[in-house]
């Protein structure tokens, strides 16, 4: 299908093009190129890539663990609505055999496509944690690494776990990382008590960056580092951020901003309650519940949030102070370079899937365009 968009602003990665038309046929950008002149219609204020949210637990009451058929299909229809164009499904810490079976549902999901968002692969949250950082995590289900039991999780998603989060202070970590960077496979530091020495060798080893940076990890202190610290000055370090201003505070942003604005990456961590009203959800087989939209465990624990990924990039410019260019970058370009998936997703060029968005002067989702067809909000 052959398509023609034009934008009083087109952004590539570059930065911004004025007046600018894009063409797209069968679902790829053909060409970007300057609007004739003459031709006064505009389809839109703003063309911008798709978002890319790599880390999602679930929403609209329902979790990627759910077995029902139509979870993931429901999901990817959601996130289509905030100007997701393409998502991992996040597990959580749960038994092995749930696990397991989660990501053989979400390997199928990735093979047989579906409606809204696509499914880019699967991303392992649990069980390689440490208890002191634990979050909403069960930590008696938490296991030791294994390289044998990591190949069966690889093999069991038919190749398509793309992420896998670990504290590093677990015994064999170094190993296990080294293994999965040999595999193609991201490795995310979280839910852990290490310093920054041992975040720092990790990084060493291959590790790619920090879980939801700040929340589940050793803080900055002028002593001690820390995780926060390793991340924050290691330009290898791809940063997580929950903009939400309630698991990090927009000060924080703004200094994950200063410190590494090409490594930020914007993701929701969002869960069961996303999308719903205030009242009382599930997460990691515990109840939640959830109050002026924030979501919190029975000690008073965050437990994931309930952000949308369009949300995430309006507060990093209403609050953090980032240029709407830059904000766009990390939810769509720093994904995509984090997963080694830019050369086709994460940028608006010529040759590059078109997954795109038409967005208004303040950053609100007005259409999106998945493989090139316009998805219903």
């Amino acid at each position: 299908m052959a398509m023609l968009l034009r934008a009083r602003r087109l952004l590539t990665e570059e930065g911004w093009l004025d007046d600018y038309q894009l063409r797209v046929d069968n679902g790829v950008i053909t060409a970007i190129e300057p609007i004739p002149v003459g031709i006064a219609t505009r389809d839109t204020e703003m063309l911008c890539p798709a978002y890319i949210d790599t880390h999602v637990h679930g929403g609209a009451g329902i979790d990627v663990m759910d077995e029902a058929p139509d979870t993931l299909d429901k999901l990817a229809l959601y996130k289509a609505r905030e100007g997701v164009g393409g998502w991992l499904p996040t597990t959580v810490t749960a038994p092995l055999s749930a696990i397991h079976n989660t990501l053989a549902r979400i390997a199928q999901r990735c093979q047989n496509g579906g409606p809204g968002a696509q499914v880019l692969g699967s991303y392992l949250e649990g069980p390689y944690f440490t208890p002191q950082n634990k979050g909403a995590h069960p930590p008696e289900l938490f296991r030791e690494l294994n390289i044998a039991e990591l190949d069966a999780l690889i093999s069991v998603s038919q190749h398509t776990l793309r992420v896998v989060a670990l504290a590093p202070e677990k015994p064999g970590a170094l190993t296990a990382i080294q293994h999965l960077r040999q595999q193609g496979i991201r490795v995310m530091l979280g839910h852990s008590a290490a310093t920054y020495d041992q975040t720092r060798e990790a990084f060493d080893a291959g590790a790619d960056g920090l879980v939801h940076c700040f929340n589940g990890m050793t803080g900055l202190h002028h002593r001690e580092p820390g995780m926060v610290g390793a991340g924050l000055i290691d330009s290898r370090a791809w940063l997580e951020l929950i903009a939400d201003g309630h698991h990090v505070h927009p000060g924080a942003m703004q200094v994950c901003f200063c410190c590494a604005k090409e490594r930020v990456v914007l993701i929701t961590d969002a869960m069961q309650a996303a999308g719903m009203p205030d009242g009382r959800y599930s997460l990691c087989g515990e109840q939640v519940e959830m109050r002026d939209g924030i979501v919190r465990t029975a000690a008073g624990g965050l437990a994931g949030s309930t952000l949308s990924l369009d949300a995430a990039v309006r507060n990093m410019v209403e609050h953090a102070g980032v240029s709407p260019e830059d904000a766009i970058h990390m939810a769509s370009l720093h994904p995509a370079r984090l997963l080694g998936i830019e050369r086709r997703l994460g940028s608006l060029r010529a040759g590059k899937c078109a997954n795109i968005i038409a967005l208004d002067s303040g950053l609100h989702l007005q259409q999106i365009w998945i493989q090139g067809h316009p998805h219903p909000l």
